[in-house]
C-alpha cells in the first residue's frame, strides 16, 4: 500500500502536512476494535449516547477557530464559510441527542396480537465514505445519527482533507465517545478502491454511506448490492433554478450569485443551471453578471474574500475543459472562463449564456465556479429543461406567486424542492437525491433510520389457537 498522505493548501500550492497510510493489518485492527466496542455499547440509554453528542457540540464552539482554519488551508472556503460549517456541525450534534430518542422509540402497530410494533436496532459498524468539500458537515451528519442509533462508525475521507478527518475523531473522542465507536482511516487515493471492496465484504460492516461522485457512488452501491447490504449514496447534482416570469429579480439575482459561487461552486446542491424565463431573462443576467463581477476573489483567510480557490488542480483543469467545450460548442462568456494568474487553484467566477442542449455544461455536473444562463419560453419549457438530465438532487422555483411556483416544483424531479429560497441541507429535513443523484437519506427522522435494522415484533400471551393459513 502507498505509505504516506500529503496535503496541499489550494491558495498556494505549499504542502502543508504529510500523513502515514494505514497498512491492511492496521485497518482489520481498527475494525476488529469497532465492532467489539459497538457490542459493548450497543445497549447504552440514549442520555449517554446524547450527552456524549452535546459536550462534542461544546468542544466544535470552543475550538471553532482553529477548526475553520484548518478546513480553509485544507480546501480552500473562505474562513467565514468555514467557520459557519463548524456551527452547523454543533447544531447538528444538539439536534440528534435531542431527537434521536423519538426517532428510535418503539412503535405500536394495531393487530391480531396482544401486542406488536416495531423496533429500531443498530446494524454494528457503519463504513462512511466522505468528500472534501464540507470536510466536517458530511462528517458529523452521518457520524451523529449513526452513532445515536448504537452504531460504530468508520470514517474514510478525502486525502486532502485528512487534518479535518482526524479532528473529527479528536472531536468525539474528547467528548468521551468511546476509543473504536469513531474512526478514521487513513487510506492514500491508490489504495482506496482496493479497501473499500475488502471493507464492504466484511461481515462486520452492516451498511455504507458515501456522499461522492456519480462514478464512486456506483462503483460502492454495486458492491453494497453485492454483499447485501444497506448503502446511501448522496452523489452529483446539477440543481436548476428556476426563474418564472414574476420573479423579483434584484433579490434573486443577489441569491443567485451568492448560491452558486458558495464554497467555489464546490457544492453538490448548488444551483449549477439558471433556466429563465425569456421574457425577463435579459434583466436577470445583467443583474447576474453585476452580482458576479462584484465578488473578491482570493486569500479565503482574508475577511474581505467572498470566493476563494478551488480545492485541488486538477478539479481546476476539470472545470475549464467543461467550460472550453461549451465554449467551442457555441457558449458566449459573460465573466471568468480562465485561471486566475496568481499562485493557488483559482479559477474566475464564470457565467455562460446561450446554453444549449449537447453542451457539457448543460449535460455534465460543474463542480466549480461557473454559472450557466439557459433561456426558455414559459413554464412547459422550464420543466422540460430542469428534468433534461440524470441528475435529481435539488431544485429551486423563484417567482412571486408562490402557488403557482409550488406547482412548477411538483413537476421538477428532486430530491428537494425549494421555493423563494437557496436549496441547503438542514438536520430537521430529511437530504437526498432521486434518479443518478442517488437514493437514500440523510438527516431528520428518515436519515438516523438508514442506519437500523427495523425489526418487527408480534407477542402473544398465549399460544395461538392455530397456525396462519397463509405465510
Amino acid at each position: 500500500m502507498t505509505t504516506s498522505i500529503t496535503t496541499v493548501n489550494p491558495a498556494s500550492g505549499a504542502v502543508l502536512a504529510e500523513y502515514a497510510a494505514m497498512s491492511g493489518p492496521e485497518i482489520d485492527a481498527i475494525l476488529e476494535r469497532a465492532a467489539a466496542a459497538q457490542k459493548r455499547c450497543a445497549r447504552a440509554d440514549d442520555k449517554t449516547r446524547g450527552d456524549v453528542l452535546r459536550v462534542a457540540a461544546g468542544v466544535l464552539r470552543r475550538r471553532s477557530d482553529e477548526l475553520a482554519v484548518l478546513v480553509t488551508r485544507e480546501m480552500g472556503k473562505p474562513l467565514r464559510e468555514s467557520a459557519a460549517e463548524v456551527e452547523k456541525c454543533a447544531l447538528g450534534l444538539e439536534y440528534y441527542a435531542e431527537h434521536a430518542p423519538e426517532f428510535l422509540a418503539d412503535e405500536p402497530y394495531e393487530t391480531s396480537a396482544d401486542r406488536s410494533w416495531v423496533s429500531y436496532e443498530p446494524v454494528g459498524v457503519v463504513l462512511a465514505i466522505m468528500p472534501w468539500n464540507f470536510p466536517l458537515w458530511q462528517v458529523f451528519r452521518f457520524a451523529a445519527p449513526a452513532l445515536m442509533a448504537g452504531n460504530a462508525a468508520l470514517l474514510k475521507h478525502s486525502p486532502n482533507t485528512t487534518g479535518a478527518a482526524l479532528a473529527c475523531q479528536e472531536v468525539l473522542e474528547s467528548a468521551g465517545l468511546e476509543p473504536g465507536l469513531f474512526t478514521t482511516l487513513l487510506v492514500a487515493e491508490p489504495d482506496v478502491p482496493a479497501t473499500t471492496e475488502r471493507l464492504i465484504a466484511d461481515p462486520r460492516i452492516g451498511a455504507v454511506t458515501i456522499t461522492g461522485s456519480e462514478r464512486a457512488g456506483s462503483a460502492v452501491g454495486s458492491l453494497a448490492g453485492r454483499e447485501i447490504k444497506k448503502s446511501v449514496l448522496e452523489l452529483g447534482g446539477s440543481d436548476p433554478f428556476v426563474v418564472l416570469a414574476d420573479a423579483e429579480l434584484d433579490k434573486v439575482a443577489h441569491l443567485a450569485a451568492r448560491g452558486r459561487f458558495l464554497n467555489a461552486g464546490q457544492s453538490c446542491i448548488s444551483p449549477k443551471r439558471f433556466i429563465v424565463d425569456a421574457s425577463i431573462a435579459d434583466e436577470f443576467t445583467r443583474l447576474l453578471v453585476d452580482n458576479v463581477v462584484a465578488l473578491s476573489v482570493g486569500d479565503p483567510e482574508d475577511p474581505a474574500t467572498d470566493v476563494g480557490p478551488m480545492a485541488r488542480e486538477d478539479l481546476l483543469v476539470g472545470v475549464d475543459r467543461q467550460v472550453r467545450s461549451a465554449i467551442d460548442a457555441g457558449a458566449r462568456v459573460l465573466a471568468g472562463a480562465h485561471r486566475l494568474d496568481r499562485p493557488g487553484f483559482f479559477y474566475a467566477p464564470t457565467i455562460l449564456t446561450d446554453v444549449t442542449k449537447g453542451m457539457s455544461v448543460y449535460e455534465e455536473e460543474t463542480f466549480g465556479p461557473v454559472a450557466t444562463i439557459i433561456t426558455v419560453d414559459g413554464v412547459e419549457e422550464a420543466i422540460d429543461v430542469a428534468n433534461d438530465i440524470p441528475f435529481g438532487l435539488g431544485a429551486s422555483v423563484w417567482g412571486r406567486d408562490v402557488d403557482a411556483a409550488i406547482d412548477v416544483g411538483r413537476r421538477i424531479e428532486s430530491g428537494a424542492c425549494f421555493i423563494n429560497a437557496i436549496v441547503a441541507s438542514d438536520p430537521r429535513m430529511p437530504f437526498g437525491g432521486t434518479k443518478r443523484s442517488g437514493y437514500g437519506r440523510e438527516l431528520a427522522a428518515p436519515g438516523i433510520r438508514e442506519f437500523v435494522n427495523i425489526r418487527t415484533w408480534w407477542a402473544m400471551t398465549e399460544p395461538t389457537v392455530q397456525a396462519p393459513s397463509s405465510e
